[in-house]
């Protein structure tokens, strides 16, 4: 598994002893699962009493490069002996190798799940829609009188087969430049075909 430097580096002081005890491991693990897992956590999963007396670098370093590792152990499919090998090189110690290891059999099938939802491909523009808008007034009831587009790009996301929308707003110099590029683009397009 090719990790980089920085990563070994968070990982090798997460392995320390005297760096981190049983229970702060514990918690910074659980938390770097958390973080990736769950939508709705926030840095606050790292605010425990008892990784209080961590440096906060040393502490977002390590909690990074614990979620970095469970990402491609997640994205490798790594088995058991797979995760204790990396782990003995970083020298992590027994105990807190069958802590991780059970950590993330307990959630592998979720990761997966995040894994393969967040796909391989950019989505596929399907549809365009348009509307002029015209602000008449701001919020502090001054005069504006001034047009603006709002523009909605239906798209496919071929991985998850999804179809969200993506909505924007812009004025007619801003729409212009877009349309500009996508000609651009278009004809960059033609040609490369061409060859």
């Amino acid at each position: 598994m090719e990790l980089s430097e920085y990563v070994q580096k968070g990982f090798q002081m997460l392995a320390d002893p005297g760096s981190f005890d049983s229970n702060a491991f514990t918690l910074l693990l659980r938390a770097a699962f958390q973080s990736l897992l769950d939508a709705q956590a926030d840095e606050a999963v790292l605010d425990h009493p008892d990784l209080k007396h961590i440096d906060p670098v040393v502490l977002k370093h390590c909690h990074t490069a614990a979620a970095t590792y469970i990402l491609e152990a997640g994205k490798q499919r790594a088995d058991k002996s797979t995760l204790s090998t990396y782990l003995e090189d970083c020298k992590f110690d027994r105990e807190r190798i069958e802590l991780f290891c059970t950590e993330y059999q307990n959630n592998k099938n979720s990761l997966e799940i995040l894994l393969g939802s967040i796909g391989r491909s950019l989505p596929h523009i399907t549809d365009v829609s348009w509307r002029l808008e015209y602000q008449i007034k701001t919020n502090q009831l001054h005069k504006m009188y001034r047009p603006a587009y709002l523009v909605t790009l239906n798209v496919e996301n071929t991985d998850s087969r999804s179809h969200p929308e993506i909505s924007f707003s812009c004025n007619m110099e801003q729409l212009q430049d877009l349309v500009g590029k996508l000609k651009d683009a278009s004809k960059s397009l033609e040609r490369a075909t061409q060859l």
